[in-house]
């Protein structure tokens, strides 16, 4: 074998051993790029709608980022008053309830009561003091974790504004690197596998809506309380594929019973009778404007997503399986000789079998 030969074998191999251990080394910086890119999608016919409509790049990016980290915002509220309502009468209210505890009356002080909490806590007393002695260690790495996530949605909503600022000048020098047939297919595609990813996106938030509205009317009616704020944790966990309803039903509905038992029957009967309407009917309807994916694929997608990014992973794994379904097509419709015209998404797709357009 020619000595040219096996340096050039010694050059790949070592080059794919460190580009892997860089990949390694930087994929929790490429899984933050990866979701602002995610973002960057999802927010950019928003922001090319208010350039077509005379505002200028900056002007349309800052509006649409400025108006999704309100809503955000208002999500975090939505979640986090109730919590803090609650807290804040826990707080008012505890005195009376240590009070009540001690003499065995109220809630507390009668389940104090019925398994002898106050006989375990004396007889462990010594175990109980050494072991908020060492709680400061486990506070302290949720506390990193804290800091750690708060860092890492922050670094996502600067990258997702700039690559929303910059991207139609990044893909420009991309493209014009290419030859122009090349850069055209390239110009195609990347628009037909973002159109994939929005209209995804925009079809999963209709029926998760849609299902935290319903959610919310039901236990409204049954008088439930926090009827809101579980409609809205439905139409969040909802979101996830495949999980997402299994998710949001459980907690609702085991509320739902501690409340009353025929509230929790109702409530679990809504949800399953929902679900099947979601899955055979709004899916089909709605997502029929999106890349049709088989379940298959779905499935797998989903299992790879959560294994290679957890819950993030899971969450964006449909929209990247759509995307790479379409760039697959178009390899596979050039290389049997048949082009299809745009769109090859939604309603107004073209079949394999459709007549190619001129070149």
């Amino acid at each position: 074998m020619p000595f040219r030969t096996i340096l050039a074998v010694d050059g790949i191999v070592v080059g794919t051993v460190l580009a892997l251990l860089t990949i390694w080394e930087l994929r929790r910086v490429i899984v933050l790029v990866v979701i602002a890119g995610f973002f960057a999608i999802v927010l950019d016919p928003a922001v090319a709608l208010l350039n077509r409509h005379g505002l200028r790049r900056g002007m349309a990016t800052s509006l649409v980022f400025l108006i999704g980290v309100a809503a955000f915002a208002g999500l975090v509220y939505l979640f986090a008053k109730p919590v803090y309502d609650a807290g804040s009468r826990f707080a008012n209210d505890l005195p009376k309830v240590v009070d009540q505890a001690r003499h065995g009356q109220g809630r507390i002080g009668h389940l104090i009561k019925r398994y002898h909490v106050d006989k375990y806590v004396r007889d462990n007393a010594p175990k109980i003091q050494d072991a908020l002695r060492h709680a400061g260690g486990p506070l302290l790495r949720v506390a990193r974790s804290v800091i750690a996530g708060v860092v890492g949605m922050v670094t996502v909503l600067v990258l997702t504004f700039l690559l929303l600022l910059e991207a139609p000048n990044l893909a420009s020098s991309f493209l014009k690197l290419l030859p122009e047939p090349r850069a055209e297919r390239v110009r195609r595609v990347a628009g037909d596998a973002s159109r994939s990813v929005t209209g995804y996106v925009v079809g999963n938030a209709m029926t998760s809506v849609i299902a935290g509205v319903v959610i919310y009317t039901t236990l409204r009616i049954m008088g439930v309380p926090f009827a809101f704020l579980f409609g809205l944790w439905v139409a969040l966990v909802d979101l996830l594929p495949l999980v997402g309803g299994l998710l949001a039903g459980v907690p609702t509905v085991a509320f739902a019973l501690l409340h009353s038992p025929s509230a929790g029957i109702v409530t679990g009967i809504v949800f399953l009778v929902y679900q099947q309407i979601e899955n055979h009917i709004l899916n089909p309807v709605i997502m029929s404007r999106t890349v049709r994916l088989n379940p298959l694929w779905v499935m797998l997608s989903v299992l790879v997503g959560a294994r290679v990014g957890g819950l993030v992973g899971a969450l964006l794994a449909i929209p990247v399986a759509g995307a790479l379904q379409v760039v697959a097509r178009d390899v596979w419709d050039e290389g049997r000789g048949r082009f299809k015209p745009e769109p090859t998404v939604g309603p107004g797709e073209k079949t394999p079998g459709s007549p190619a357009p001129g070149r």
